[in-house]
């Protein structure tokens, strides 16, 4: 996806209506967060073709991506999915909220103090930012985002945790520099299986009040 000014601006539209499209068929409000994932993901590759227009750099478009895709998501992903899961599940997605909390928390600190910079490197971007611990920082990432997906209690969020964790390993290998930027992109495509989960969930009940997180 992140091949190219317009590769991301293309995808990123696409990714953002299907966004759209599961937030319009979600009918519990507590489904809210996880459905509008695939519209976060998708302004993110749309931000992210502005990046590759800028030319990089430490510009707002490079920081507003980082923001996304590190303490954002950190948060977003596993708060939402703890909303979405069925009431057995909840208890042990715990963990991976408080870890993504915690990391998310520590992540912002290093936006907010250190600066972060985007290099073009042929047909991708790498993203430098000077991380304290960041072996630490990866595996609490991993364990919020992907971690809160397999322990969803969910087919469907399993499915998209195997994706990603999959997706994840394949950018680690291939593009070592550029992997956060790869495997955002790879998320994003993949969270198009929420727009099947969204279009499973029956009609809600009329009599039935809007149930939050």
């Amino acid at each position: 996806m992140c091949w190219s000014a317009t590769a991301d601006l293309v995808a990123g539209t696409g990714i953002a209506a299907i966004g759209a499209a599961c937030v319009a068929r979600t009918r519990r409000t507590r489904d809210l967060p996880l459905a509008a994932l695939p519209l976060l993901l998708g302004t993110h590759q749309i931000i992210e073709s502005i990046v590759w227009r800028s030319g990089g750099g430490t510009g707002p478009a490079t920081v507003a991506w980082a923001v996304i895709a590190l303490p954002l998501l950190a948060l977003w992903v596993p708060l939402g999915v703890l909303c979405a899961a069925p009431p057995h599940a909840r208890h042990r997605l715990l963990i991976p909220l408080t870890v993504g909390a915690v990391t998310a928390a520590s992540l912002a600190s290093c936006l907010a103090t250190r600066p972060v910079t985007a290099e073009i490197r042929d047909h991708t971007l790498g993203y430098v930012l000077d991380l304290p611990h960041s072996e630490l920082l990866v595996v609490g990432y991993l364990v919020a985002t992907v971690g809160s997906l397999l322990l969803s209690g969910d087919r469907l969020l399993r499915l998209l945790g195997v994706l990603v964790a999959v997706g994840a390993g394949v950018c680690a290998a291939l593009w070592r520099l550029e992997s956060v930027s790869t495997w955002c992109a790879f998320a994003a495509v993949c969270s198009v299986v929420l727009l099947g989960r969204a279009r499973r969930r029956p009609p809600a009940d009329p009599r039935t009040p809007a149930q939050n997180c």
